[in-house]
């Protein structure tokens, strides 16, 4: 995979009731042949608690919507109804409850991985309620 295909250039998140909606907008197409993960990572200031939001796809379709509490070592499997996405936009729904515990003036960003490596991260991170 080149720099040039599946390059995350926008993610953004929204509260609805209790659940967090999450829309990664990238500019190319979500790779037709091997694994592609796009997610958030989520962190208190000094990253000691972080938490992964992501999103699975396998040969261009999505195999796998799940969190990961990276202190706990704990991963959460959701339903993948939550997931849609067109060629350029991925949008997954995720329970709000899958963030706890960062506190207030956490650290939020964007990240890609492309057949197990990591391809993007640090990608901001619009926030609304």
């Amino acid at each position: 995979m080149s720099t040039d295909d599946a390059l995350l250039k926008q993610a953004s998140i929204k509260t609805q009731d209790s659940t967090l909606v999450a829309t990664f907008n990238i500019d190319g197409a979500i790779p037709g042949t091997g694994a592609y993960v796009v997610g958030l990572m989520g962190a208190t200031p000094d990253y000691s608690t972080q938490r992964r939001l992501c999103i699975e796809f396998m040969n261009g379709e999505a195999i796998a919507c799940y969190a990961f509490n990276r202190d706990q070592g704990i991963e959460e499997d959701y339903d993948l109804s939550g997931v849609s996405h067109s060629e350029s936009t991925i949008t997954g729904s995720f329970p709000a409850t899958a963030l706890n515990g960062l506190g207030k003036g956490h650290v939020l960003s964007a990240f890609s991985e492309a057949d197990g490596r990591e391809f993007q991260h640090g990608v901001p991170v619009e926030q609304s309620q």
